[in-house]
C-alpha cells in the first residue's frame, strides 16, 4: 500500500487552518505573566507565562499605541486576542488585540508609570518651581471656551483686580487630540511673550474626561514654560500630571483667578502706606542731616578756617628750606667731581702726543713732497732719452733719408719681386705723400 508524504510546509498549512476555523480560538481572554520583554519600534514580540505553561504573543504597531501603559518584564496583565500558528516555524501564537494590567485599571497603571518617570527627570522638583508675580497685567488662560472655568476665572479677576486683562486661548480639554492642543496653545503663549501668568484647567470628570491633562506632552510644555503656570483641572481631590509639574496649583478655576490677582484695594491701600512711610523716613533722613549740618557749622574748624592749613604752610616752608640745601650740597659736590674729572683729563690729555705726531706727519709729507719731485724728474729724463732713441729708429726718420715703402693692391708690404707681376698696382709711401704706380716689368736677381 502507498502512502502520500506531506511537505512540511503543508502541514504547517494545514495546521494553520485548523486554527482559524476553530471559533474558540477567534477572541481569546487570557492572564499572564509578561516575559522576553524587549520594546522594539514598531511590532511588539514577547511570551505569556503562568507558573506551570509559556506562549509567545504578537501585537501589531497599530494595536500597541492604544494600549495608555508602559508593559514591564514580570508584569501581570490581561490579554485578548486569537490563536493560529507561524506557518515557517510551525510555532503556535497569539496575536493580541488588547492588553491592560490585572488589578488596576490601564489608564491608572499609565499614570503611574509616567509619574514615576517624570519624577525621576526631575520635573516636580521645587527647585525648578517659578514665582507667581505679584501684580500681573495680562493673564493667559488655556481651557475650552465654551465652559464654566473661563467665566469663572475671568469673575474671580475682575473682583479683585478689574484693570487686569484675561486673554483665553482656546483649546479641547478632551479627547485624543486634546493634549496636543493644549501644549500648542501653552506654546503659544510663551511666544508671544506679553502674558505675566498662564492658568490651564477644566471642571471635573472621570479619569479618562481629565486624561490629556496626564499626557507627557502636556507635562513637558509646562515644565518648558517661562511664564509661571497655575494648574486647575479637575476638583480638589483630583490629581493630575499637569497638577505635580505646574508651579502652583489650584484646587477650583476661581481659587486659581484668586492666586493670579491680587485686590486693587489691597494694593492701592499697600502703595498709600508705603508712601507714608517713605515720607516718613526721607523727613528722618532730612532732620538727621540737617542736625548734623548744623553740629559741622559749629565746629572749631570752620570758625576759623585758617588755623586748618596753618600747621601745613609750617611744614611746607621747612620743606622748601631742606629742598634748597639738599640741592645747594647736592650741586657742590657735583661742581667738585667735575673740577676733578677735568684735572684727571687734563693729566691724560692726548694733546702734547698729537702735536709731536703732527710734527712728525709734516716732516713725512716734505720728505714725500720732495721725493716725488725728484722721482718725476728722473723719469722726465729717462722719456727724453727713450724718446730720442726711438726717434732715430722710426721708419719715417729712415724714408728721410730717401727710403719709401711699398704696398700692393691689398695693402700689404712688398719685401720681394716675386710678390709682384706685371700690371699689378702699387701704392709707395714717402715720408712726405704716396704715389700710385703700375709695374712695367719685373727683373728678379739672385740675392746670397
Amino acid at each position: 500500500m502507498a502512502h502520500e508524504y506531506l511537505t512540511v510546509s503543508a502541514l504547517n498549512q494545514y495546521i494553520k487552518q485548523k486554527f482559524e476555523q476553530d471559533p474558540y480560538l477567534h477572541r481569546v481572554y487570557l492572564i499572564g505573566e509578561i516575559s522576553n520583554w524587549r520594546k522594539r519600534p514598531g511590532h511588539q514580540y514577547f511570551s505569556l507565562k503562568d507558573s506551570q505553561a509559556v506562549i509567545s504573543a504578537v501585537m501589531w504597531k497599530g494595536a500597541f499605541s492604544k494600549i495608555k501603559f508602559q508593559p514591564e518584564e514580570g508584569m501581570k496583565v490581561l490579554v485578548t486576542g486569537r490563536v493560529s500558528t507561524f506557518e515557517r516555524s510551525g510555532q503556535y501564537q497569539i496575536y493580541l488585540d488588547s492588553m491592560e494590567p490585572d488589578g488596576v485599571g490601564n489608564l491608572y497603571a499609565a499614570y503611574v508609570q509616567l509619574k514615576r518617570k517624570l519624577e525621576q527627570a526631575g520635573l516636580f522638583a521645587q527647585s525648578h518651581k517659578q514665582p507667581l508675580p505679584a501684580y500681573p497685567k495680562r493673564i493667559a488662560v488655556v481651557t475650552s471656551e465654551s465652559g464654566a472655568v473661563i467665566r469663572d476665572i475671568i469673575d474671580a479677576v475682575r473682583k479683585r483686580d478689574p484693570l487686569i486683562q484675561v486673554v483665553l486661548f482656546p483649546a479641547a480639554v478632551q479627547g485624543d487630540q486634546a493634549a496636543a492642543t493644549i501644549a500648542k496653545q501653552i506654546e503659544r503663549v510663551n511666544q508671544a511673550g506679553t502674558f505675566d501668568t498662564l492658568i490651564i484647567g477644566r471642571g471635573g470628570g472621570s479619569i479618562e474626561d481629565l486624561w490629556p491633562f496626564n499626557e507627557e506632552v502636556v507635562a513637558q510644555a509646562i515644565f518648558a514654560s517661562r511664564v509661571p503656570v497655575i494648574s486647575s483641572v479637575g476638583h480638589q481631590t483630583d490629581n493630575t500630571i499637569a497638577d505635580l509639574v505646574a508651579d502652583v496649583r489650584a484646587s477650583t478655576p476661581t481659587q486659581a483667578g484668586v492666586l493670579a490677582s491680587p485686590v486693587l484695594l489691597d494694593v492701592l491701600a499697600q502703595i498709600r502706606t508705603k508712601r507714608q512711610q517713605l515720607d516718613n523716613l526721607i523727613n528722618s533722613v532730612v532732620q538727621l542731616h540737617q542736625q548734623r549740618l548744623e553740629q559741622v557749622k559749629k565746629s572749631y574748624v570752620l570758625q576759623h578756617p585758617e588755623r586748618l592749613y596753618e600747621g601745613y604752610v609750617q611744614q611746607r616752608d621747612l620743606l622748601l628750606e631742606k629742598l634748597s640745601q639738599s640741592f645747594q650740597t647736592d650741586f657742590s659736590k657735583r661742581v667738585d667731581s667735575l673740577n676733578q674729572l677735568v684735572n684727571n683729563l687734563r693729566s691724560v690729555s692726548p694733546e702734547p702726543a698729537c702735536q709731536m705726531q703732527a710734527e712728525h706727519l709734516d716732516n713725512l709729507q716734505q720728505n714725500l713732497t720732495q721725493g716725488i719731485i725728484r722721482q718725476v724728474e728722473r723719469s722726465e729724463v729717462r722719456l727724453n732719452n727713450q724718446q730720442r732713441a726711438l726717434h732715430h729708429l722710426s721708419p719715417l726718420k729712415v724714408m728721410q733719408r730717401g727710403y719709401s715703402l711699398v704696398r700692393d693692391q691689398q695693402q700689404r708690404l712688398v719685401k720681394s719681386v716675386k710678390q709682384l707681376e706685371p700690371g699689378a698696382p702699387l701704392q709707395i709711401n714717402f715720408s712726405d705723400g704716396t704715389v700710385s704706380a703700375v709695374v712695367k716689368e719685373i727683373n728678379s736677381k739672385k740675392v746670397d
